[in-house]
């Protein structure tokens, strides 16, 4: 009786300790949190939440029958103020291709580079200690380094190149619309789960515990640097297979060739990128990194001009001077009367009423909304989405996602800020990338 006494009183004072139930009785919450404020992110700009009249305000001239006029409501969220850049992925490529070399130097005994807990035991899963220097004058690391180029009889000019078929990024995230249906839902009558999920690979597993809600997933994150002859036939376009997303000259411009799936396991990483440092340094967590929806997109693309065809609020594609105010095909094969033959470094064009660059023209953009012609009737009146995460196995109709914005070889009409389209998820072009959003910590 003593013994559980005497434990008792040590509850009691480590509970008291953390000041969770100092409050003479009183309801003052459970601890005092210091007052947090969500910091501008960098390179991202903000946008206020608001309602607006989603779809086209003139007439559907190109009888496409795929939008209807209707009010919607958005909540705030940043917003990249322009499409991410070759230099921004290629970081996500260096990042990739470093934690791929430093697991293998692990694998092969190496010590160093997996982390360690306070007993000396690596975690698991293994976590990459980024802070162990890489000796390249080891003969064992060089072995392992030789692994990540092409093989000999590969190699063009005798030139050793990173592997990038090798290049291979694991992710994961949470399906919160698996998780969400009541039938998954966790039984507290029979204290287990009992509905079904499906996994990525569209196989039904049956709920065992919270992880079957993790999607695991791997994509390849190299560009297709081929896309540009790909997309075009009987044209010379090979000067930029290579060097448009490595060479330093195109370090500002758009990246193109990156799949639907790329662009999401990207906004993961990114997400991860900054959690990771935050929860280094004791800060919270901020929300994920995210494809815009198809309406936040069009929203921010109308920078608070509700009525607008265009982002920049005219129903010209000129200015009063005569100049092009945005990087697309004005004419019939004259692409370059708006001063870029193919992308153009981005923001070299004016920005919208919210400080947005390139939400017309330059590349299309990936949205994270599937399409489906009649998706503005079944979709709600506030954040409006209609997703769908296409399995392998299912018809190409349904791997259909939402672009907008129109690129530089699109004429004038794909340039509205209401014109809708789509490519499949699995394709890359060279006219479509894509910039991320952020959901706002507040209300705004």
């Amino acid at each position: 009786m003593k013994k559980l006494l005497f434990f008792s009183t040590i509850l009691a004072v480590i509970l008291s300790s953390c000041g969770s139930y100092k409050s003479n009785g009183e309801l003052v919450g459970v601890s005092n949190r210091k007052k947090w404020f969500e910091p501008d992110p960098y390179g991202m700009v903000f946008v206020p939440q608001g309602a607006f009249n989603m779809g086209p305000a003139d007439q559907d001239l190109a009888n496409a029958m795929n939008t209807m006029t209707r009010t919607v409501t958005v909540d705030a969220f940043w917003m990249d103020e322009t499409e991410i850049t070759n230099n921004e992925y290629r970081q996500f490529v260096f990042y990739v291709r470093d934690s791929i070399l430093r697991t293998k130097l692990a694998e092969a005994g190496l010590e160093g580079f997996y982390k360690v807990d306070e007993n000396g035991d690596e975690y698991d899963p293994p976590v990459i200690d980024w802070e162990t220097k890489i000796d390249p004058r080891e003969e064992e690391v060089r072995d392992i380094m030789e692994e990540m180029y092409y093989p000999e009889n590969e190699r063009f000019f005798r030139r050793k190149e990173i592997d990038t078929r090798k290049l291979i990024y694991e992710y994961f995230w949470i399906d919160l619309q698996q998780a969400a249906k009541r039938a998954n839902r966790y039984n507290f009558e029979t204290g287990q789960y009992e509905g079904e999920v499906y996994n990525q690979q569209g196989e039904v597993v049956p709920i065992q515990d919270r992880s079957a809600f993790v999607i695991r997933d791997q994509v390849p994150v190299y560009p297709d640097t081929l896309c540009w002859i790909a997309d075009f036939t009987y044209s010379y376009n090979e000067p930029w297979t290579n060097m448009y997303f490595w060479h330093p000259s195109y370090d500002d411009y758009p990246v193109v060739g990156v799949t639907w799936k790329q662009a999401n396991a990207f906004s993961i990483w990114r997400t991860k990128f900054l959690n990771d440092y935050l929860a280094s340094v004791g800060n919270s967590y901020v929300q994920e990194y995210r494809l815009p929806t198809e309406a936040e997109w069009e929203y921010a693309a109308r920078g608070g001009l509700d009525l607008s065809m265009y982002p920049w609020g005219g129903i010209y594609t000129r200015n009063d001077e005569g100049c092009f105010l945005a990087n697309f095909k004005p004419m019939r094969g004259n692409y370059i009367d708006d001063g870029a033959m193919i992308t153009t470094k981005v923001g070299s064009y004016s920005p919208n009423e919210f400080g947005l660059y390139d939400m017309a023209g330059n590349v299309a953009e990936w949205t994270s909304s599937a399409y489906d012609e009649s998706a503005y009737i079944i979709t709600h009146d506030m954040n409006p989405t209609y997703k769908y995460n296409a399995l392998p196995d299912d018809p190409v109709v349904m791997k259909r996602k939402v672009i907008r914005g129109g690129s530089w070889k699109d004429v004038g009409y794909f340039l509205q800020v209401s014109t809708r389209t789509y490519e499949y998820q699995d394709s890359s072009k060279s006219f479509i990338g894509f910039r991320n959003v952020r959901t706002y910590m507040g209300f705004e």
